[in-house]
């Protein structure tokens, strides 16, 4: 007699569960619809410096023609028809670019202005610096020498320590140039 209830209470459990799958599973059938007119951009390479450039691949545009614009773009770029239904176009960074991740929005010409947006990375590397000094003329040394050209002179300590020395050698000279002089007793 127990064995009913609890029949009873795993298939309503089972139905509580169950009934809300299909129901996903519906709404998200009526999204893959919309994506298949949906477009998608990519920017490769998606880190770069500035200065550089990088190239944006747009796919899923009904129409042949679109611009793009990003903050870190030095202008608008204008895709032409690539030969995979794709549209491409190359985009330089500007140069003064802060580091840091900018949008990059594209825009179809076509009736519904489609949209497709991806991220570009700036990046700042700085130039690599050899470990060891070059004897072909101090190019890897050049960023030493303006360090040690901005360091302080000598300072007070050096400038003591200097007479010290000087007031020793005047003293040698002196005591050497009276010794030559005196004749010698016989």
């Amino acid at each position: 007699m127990r064995s009913i209830p609890l029949t009873f209470c795993a298939a309503a459990l089972a139905a509580a569960t169950l009934v809300p799958i299909p129901s996903a599973l519906a709404e998200s059938g009526s999204g893959h619809e919309d994506s298949r007119s949906r477009a998608t951009l990519s920017v490769s390479p998606s880190s770069v410096a500035p200065g550089r450039e990088v190239d944006l691949e747009l796919s899923g545009c009904k129409a042949k023609e679109a611009k793009g614009n990003s903050d870190a773009f030095v202008s608008e770029v204008r895709f032409s028809a690539g030969n995979d239904r794709a549209l491409f176009a190359e985009a330089s960074i500007r140069s003064d670019a802060e580091p840091g991740d900018y949008d990059v929005e594209a825009i179809c010409k076509d009736d519904k202005h489609t949209k497709a947006t991806a991220t570009v990375t700036v990046v700042h590397r700085e130039r690599p610096m050899p470990v060891a000094p070059v004897h072909a003329g101090g190019g890897g040394t050049a960023v030493l020498a303006s360090e040690t050209a901005e360091q302080d002179g000598p300072g007070t300590t050096h400038e003591v320590i200097g007479l010290g020395l000087a007031a020793v050698a005047a003293v040698a000279v002196a005591f050497r140039s009276v010794r030559r002089r005196r004749p010698a007793a016989d």
